[in-house]
């Protein structure tokens, strides 16, 4: 049993160690300055409100004159800003229990982020 923890314990280093260490040779990476890839970003909206919960934003867009929400992992947008997303999962008649409202539709997207 012993011998076992040892091999676990051994392998959790050497894990953690390869983990975060870059190949040599590689640049440091600046996690602030990270940009979230575009790739199935097909959607593209004018923010029209927005409101943030933990973990989400729920954005209020307006696309091809008509408005609609987004739910999105949390994301920096401000109103008049533009959008990308991917298409997401439409759902009708959410109700979300945190904003304690009803959407009639809305679209949970894996990836928003602001256009530049």
């Amino acid at each position: 049993m012993q011998a076992l923890l040892l091999i676990l314990a051994l392998s959790a280093t050497a894990f953690g160690a390869y983990a975060t260490e870059l190949p040599a040779g590689h640049p440091p990476i600046n996690k602030d300055k990270m940009v979230v890839p575009s790739v199935g970003l097909t959607q593209k909206a004018k923010v029209i409100s927005i409101i943030n919960v933990p973990q989400y934003t729920y954005i209020e867009i307006s696309q091809n004159n008509e408005s609609h929400w987004l739910a999105a992992p949390t994301v920096d947008v401000k109103k008049d800003d533009r959008v990308e997303f991917d298409e997401g999962m439409i759902m009708t008649d959410f109700y979300s229990k945190t904003l304690d409202r009803t959407f009639a539709n809305i679209a949970f997207v894996n990836h928003a982020v602001k256009s530049k």
